[in-house]
């Protein structure tokens, strides 16, 4: 009974495989999303402001590299809890394949939400003149949140390493 339970259990890894298929579909979705904007953006290339052009750009690169993190979160999630690739060796291999553990994966998490936050505010700031104090106060306190608690893991996890 006992080794019945723990095999079910085991087996039940493959549940987040849906899910990890679901953030590909995601990706999709991002990609469809960045080229609308790039489509949209082209025709009015030589008539909009240059603030108003580096604003769109942000917005490609913050969609840029969310879907770099999705695409992490996608691979070395299904790698460490479901499954591990299995990819032909005369194939193309990321670099990263089979070395991202769960603790490393937390960090860039961590690192690509501050860097995310990042270009969201300074696209605020380009924005700031339309932009109440108060508010622009809250997002500079929310990002900073995310920066110390981004600090904190990293310090947290080097601390756990150097005691083991």
């Amino acid at each position: 009974m006992e080794r019945f339970a723990e095999n079910l259990l085991y087996a039940s890894r493959w549940l987040l495989a849906p899910i990890y298929f679901g953030l590909s579909l995601a990706v999709l979705a991002l990609a469809i999303k960045f080229f609308q904007e790039v489509f949209h953006l082209l025709p009015h290339v030589f008539s909009i402001a240059e603030a108003e052009l580096i604003l769109v750009i942000l917005s490609l690169i913050d969609m840029a590299l969310v879907g770099g993190l999705l695409v992490m979160v996608m691979i070395s999630g299904y790698e460490n809890f479901v499954s591990q690739l299995d990819i032909d060796e005369n194939k193309e291999k990321l670099n990263w394949l089979g070395k991202m553990d769960s603790g490393s994966l937390k960090m860039k998490v961590a690192a690509s939400i501050v860097a995310i936050s990042s270009i969201h505010l300074l696209k605020v700031f380009m924005n700031a003149q339309n932009i109440a104090d108060n508010k622009l106060l809250w997002y500079v306190v929310i990002h900073m949140t995310f920066v110390l608690s981004a600090f904190a893991m990293g310090f947290l996890d080097k601390m756990t390493k150097h005691k083991h």
